[in-house]
């Protein structure tokens, strides 16, 4: 979010401070608001006055909206507090994160399917936006290889992606000077189709992007099937266009529990994959990882080799200086968790997904997308339109518990349709839910109240009209 620069001078001296009661024995003075104070205060004091400011944030726990990790066991917050300090970048000085970072790209190789002789190349990124970037990154540069190899010109790149992309897609598309192509929703259809993505695809694409996990719906394109259409479409053309998967969500799912859909490594085309540990990696953000095919797929080019406080090391990431807290994490939950553990947690989070789709499909007035039978994300629409109340309505008066359920317009070409979404999460129970359906069905009552309200008022008026006309 773009920060502004509050004008003072119209701001009353009241709006300029902060006054917390509570302090009063500590602060002789108010405390301003955006500039810094002249004096230093107490660290006790400091404190409670932002604690008690980010009380009105909402309940992270109680928040629907987000994919991110909100709860994580002690001993991980704990590793987490211990490496705040670490900076990511010092690889010479804080070797063992650095290796704990290769590990992890390792489990992660192996997770994904990549080919069993080629050694682990990817790395760990600020959240799958920029793991996203970087596989972007890498099939310009391929492409452009291949282009120059034939003697082509290279200044018309593409990229074809689902009008449903995360919003990392458009800045990367935008940053790197690249033509998006966008393969529309209908209503009805909300998943990539691979012949309407070929349809777009040229010389100059550089790659298509399938999603396992779509943020609007939480289902997955087949993979698959843009994997075999591309196989034919490659070959009766010459092209090599390859598939980046943004699993951002799926990545931490399907290895787990679908283990029949075939998505990663094992096809042929899919040449890398990012993904958020931050999500259903169960870490705290934000920390996501790229892993490529093979060596092979990450350009040279896009590898810097730098001296950096004695020691000499390749870096292909973005962002430089970070914490190493998000890889510990990373780790700590691959060693205490293993496959079974995750299985566990993502089979129960994908449970209670379905029995709460389930529930809100029982309550009449609406019409489920998608059910939570992919990534544990669902969203639904109104059945028809309801004349006093609207999902925004429902999603506001959900929030007088503190339940955080977004509702949101659709892509370009449905964006009449408006859906709302529930993201399932690690620490989100079968409890939690009957609460939220609770709720849910206390505020269908409260709508359907004002209905029959007006059908009364506007009975009375009628009624009215008709003593008078019979009075004269």
């Amino acid at each position: 979010m773009l920060s502004k620069k509050v004008k003072l001078h119209e701001l009353s001296e009241q709006e300029k401070v902060l006054t917390p009661t509570y302090g009063s024995r500590e602060l002789e003075t108010a405390v301003p608001k955006y500039e810094m104070p002249e004096n230093e205060m107490l660290p006790k004091t400091a404190y409670n006055i932002i604690h008690d400011e980010l009380m009105l944030d909402g309940n992270a726990r109680l928040n629907l909206a987000t994919f991110v990790t909100t709860w994580m066991e002690p001993e991980a917050r704990q590793l987490m507090a211990e490496t705040f300090d670490k900076n990511m970048i010092d690889k010479d000085e804080y070797p063992q994160t650095a290796e704990i970072e290769m590990r992890c790209v390792n489990m992660l190789s192996r997770l994904w399917n990549s080919p069993d002789h080629e050694e682990a190349t990817g790395c760990s990124t600020i959240g799958s936006s920029e793991a996203a970037m970087l596989g972007g990154m890498a099939l310009k540069w391929k492409w452009r290889e291949r282009m120059k190899a034939k003697g082509k010109l290279t200044d018309k790149p593409n990229l074809v992606m689902s009008i449903g992309v995360q919003v990392c897609w458009e800045k990367f598309v935008k940053y790197w000077d690249i033509e998006p192509r966008y393969v529309p929703m209908d209503k009805g259809c909300y998943l990539l189709d691979p012949e309407k993505a070929l349809e777009l695809c040229d010389e100059n694409t550089i790659g298509i992007v399938g999603i396992m996990g779509i943020t609007y719906t939480g289902q997955y394109e087949d993979i698959k099937a843009l994997n075999n259409a591309l196989e034919k479409y490659n070959a009766e053309t010459g092209y090599e266009i390859p598939i980046h998967v943004d699993a951002a969500s799926g990545g931490f799912i399907a290895p787990f529990i679908q283990k029949d859909i075939v998505w990663d490594f094992r096809l042929k085309w899919v040449k890398s994959i990012n993904a958020s540990g931050h999500k259903y990696g169960l870490v705290y953000p934000g920390v996501g990882w790229i892993v490529w095919r093979d060596k092979d797929e990450l350009p040279e080019e896009l590898i810097f080799y730098v001296e950096y406080l004695g020691g000499k090391m390749p870096t292909f990431a973005i962002n430089f200086s970070r914490p190493g807290n998000q890889i510990v994490a990373q780790y700590y939950n691959f060693l205490r968790l293993g496959k079974e553990g995750y299985r566990k947690i993502q089979q129960t989070c994908k449970e209670v997904a379905l029995y709460l789709s389930g529930e809100i499909a029982k309550m009449g007035p609406f019409k489920l997308i998608s059910n939570g039978s992919d990534i544990p994300v669902f969203c639904w629409t109104l059945k028809e339109p309801q004349k006093n109340w609207t999902l925004y309505d429902m999603a506001e008066r959900l929030r007088d518990r503190g339940w955080l359920v977004p509702a949101y317009p659709m892509p370009d070409n449905i964006s009449d349709m408006v859906v709302e979404r529930v993201v399932v999460k690690e620490g989100f129970s079968h409890d939690m839910a009957d609460l939220l359906l609770k709720d849910m069905r206390r505020h269908l009552e409260y709508f359907n109240s004002l209905t029959t309200q007006t059908q009364s008022a506007i009975a009375v008026s009628q009624d009215k009209k008709i003593n008078v006309h019979f009075h004269h």
